[in-house]
């Protein structure tokens, strides 16, 4: 069986309070800094908090439906890293899973998300750049 590569790069999780979370996150790992921060999104309020190479996303726990049905607080998806998305996503639509979110395109990653049999949301994303400004980058 061939291995592919790939690590846990961030958990995705929703919260009450951002403030409080922060805080906790960085007594816990003095190394953490704030990668963006789009609290001031209306409709779908965020954060990355983390290394250049792992993070955690916080997300506002919502009472009903979100963007992306996230409701409550607690583990929304995982990301992976992975070295091939476009066989990845070959490979489980032909196993019958379904694709979630649809990301826009981005210059140096892609990302892409499924579904498995309970409902629980995967993220997996390949990389086109080992510079951490680039993989980073929240403008596109």
């Amino acid at each position: 069986m061939r291995e592919s590569h790939c690590k846990l790069e961030h958990a995705n999780i929703g919260v009450r309070d951002f403030d409080e979370a922060v805080r906790f996150l960085t007594t816990a790992f003095p190394e953490f800094e704030i990668r963006h921060d789009a609290r001031s999104d209306e409709e779908n309020p965020w954060m990355h908090i983390g290394t250049d190479s792992m993070y955690i996303a916080l997300m506002k726990a919502a009472d009903g439906d979100s963007r992306a049905n996230y409701t409550g607080p607690g583990v929304n998806h995982l990301g992976f890293v992975v070295d091939d998305a476009d066989d990845l996503k070959q490979r489980l639509l032909a196993a019958g899973y379904q694709e979630g979110f649809i990301a826009d395109p981005h210059p140096h990653r892609k990302r892409i998300y499924f579904h498995d049999a309970d409902g629980l949301e995967w993220e997996f994303v390949q990389y086109f750049s080992d510079d951490p400004d680039e993989r980073n980058d929240y403008s596109s």
